[in-house]
């Protein structure tokens, strides 16, 4: 317990914005953030800039581009800036046919309209498998809407089915002004940064020097802003942001908020996979008798579960590499399962799917991330989140309305027996596995998956 206290003093020393518990909102579900967010960017003074892995050409997608683009015409001077991974942006969706994916789409609404957006591609790496902008957090004025989500029509629950994710709306100048410093700084102003919607696009191998540049310099990036002192009646905010594995605060971070937990440890996450050191610092906080509950989604609410019934496809075997993950995880924790200090949820509603990440230490700490704490984000993808410091619990409730309504469609697991095995899979899907196993390339999938 000592080693938890100290680290937990570490996490106290890390420097806050102080917040006003008032002005930090939680929605409950993907239909309300699509709500708020248009009406966030139809009421924009000032500035929107959108950062999310991709903006999707469906009815969702557009959705937002034209309140984009109507807000743009309506006022000319607003800063409008959306950025996106520059690879994902290029492509189709895995399993289509090649195409030029959604630039087509930011294309043909950049030529409708007499004021233009910019709809940025950011290159992390020269190839998207070696990673990806991952970063999130939307600024539109002195707001920050954060969520894990990227933007269409499942995530945003434009028709029948949605993707769950968390979502937060914090009204703040600090944190609003350094979120919006480091896009416009580190991403917007590197050589690596190109417009999306223009016909002409650099190729990629042209600019592998401007991209290790970037590269280096997010590896050293943090968000600037001036520390605050935190009163009683406010909670602290702590900016995070890292990648690569040599010396990813964020990563550090993380590893440190879980080693500090003393009586409870949350932690959310859509695809088993937890990077070692995550492993570890969960093993050790169950040895120190951290209660610790684990929310994941089940193997058919994962986005890439694809129904027996429909043709298999190589990518459809990923939940069930993740399921066998959890499976071996419960089954070396069933003395933990057994005596009540580990709960394992698995969720699933309908046809929906679930990716949703974070962690609750000690009803004081709340991590809110997109990172989906594992091998890829903590090696290979640009990650961040905010650390919520609420030491005397002044968003207790509504941390646990949040948490109530994540487990609300959730099935706690009794025993790793309850959790299928592999003999119990479809033909192609043990047929796949095992032939990974042959190869020994599941420690390699693992690591970039």
């Amino acid at each position: 317990m000592d080693s938890a206290i100290a680290n937990k003093q570490r996490i106290d020393q890390l420097p806050c914005i102080a917040h006003k518990p008032g002005d930090l909102e939680t929605l409950f579900d993907a239909g309300s953030f699509r709500e708020r967010l248009h009406q966030e960017i139809t009421t924009a003074t000032r500035r929107i800039y959108l950062v999310a892995l991709y903006l999707q050409d469906d009815d969702a997608g557009r959705g937002i581009l034209t309140a984009l683009y109507d807000a743009k015409q309506a006022n000319p001077d607003l800063d409008i800036k959306v950025l996106v991974d520059w690879h994902r942006a290029q492509r189709g969706l895995i399993g289509d046919a090649k195409s030029d994916g959604n630039a087509a789409l930011y294309r043909e609404f950049s030529e409708k309209y007499e004021h233009p957006i910019q709809i940025l591609g950011v290159p992390v790496r020269n190839r998207e498998v070696f990673g990806v902008l991952h970063l999130k957090g939307f600024v539109i004025d002195d707001k920050i809407i954060y969520s894990g989500a990227s933007l269409n029509d499942v995530y945003l629950a434009q028709h029948n089915r949605y993707r769950y994710d968390r979502y937060h709306v914090i009204h703040n100048p600090n944190l609003a002004d350094s979120m919006s410093g480091f896009i416009l700084d580190t991403l917007v102003n590197s050589d690596a940064v190109n417009c999306l919607s223009q016909k002409d696009r650099p190729e990629t191998k042209s600019l592998k020097g401007a991209i290790r540049t970037l590269r280096q310099q997010l590896q050293k990036a943090s968000y600037q802003f001036q520390p605050e002192r935190i009163a009683d009646n406010e909670v602290g905010l702590t900016p995070l942001v890292g990648l690569g594995k040599r010396k990813n605060r964020l990563n550090q971070h993380i590893c440190t908020l879980i080693a500090s937990a003393q009586t409870e440890l949350t932690i959310c996450t859509p695809y088993f996979n937890f990077p070692r050191s995550i492993s570890r610092e969960v093993k050790r906080a169950l040895r120190r008798g951290v209660k610790v509950t684990i929310v994941v989604g089940d193997k058919t609410a994962n986005d890439f579960y694809i129904p027996p019934s429909e043709p298999f496809k190589t990518i459809a075997g990923l939940p069930y590499l993740y399921e066998v993950n959890l499976r071996n995880f419960a089954k070396q924790n069933e003395a933990a399962i057994a005596r009540r200090q580990l709960a394992i949820h698995l969720w699933k509603h309908d046809d929906n799917s679930f990716h949703l990440k974070g962690i609750w230490v000690d009803r004081s700490y709340m991590l809110i991330t997109g990172n989906n704490l594992n091998p890829r984000a903590w090696k290979l993808d640009l990650e961040n989140a905010i650390l919520v410091h609420d030491k005397n619990q002044l968003l207790a409730e509504q941390k646990q309305q949040e948490l109530n309504c994540i487990l609300k469609h959730t099935q706690l697991i009794g025993s790793y027996k309850f959790i299928d095995k592999i003999d119990a899979y479809p033909a192609p899907v043990r047929k796949l596995i095992k032939r990974i196993r042959r190869i020994k390339a599941d420690h390699i999938l693992n690591q970039i998956l």
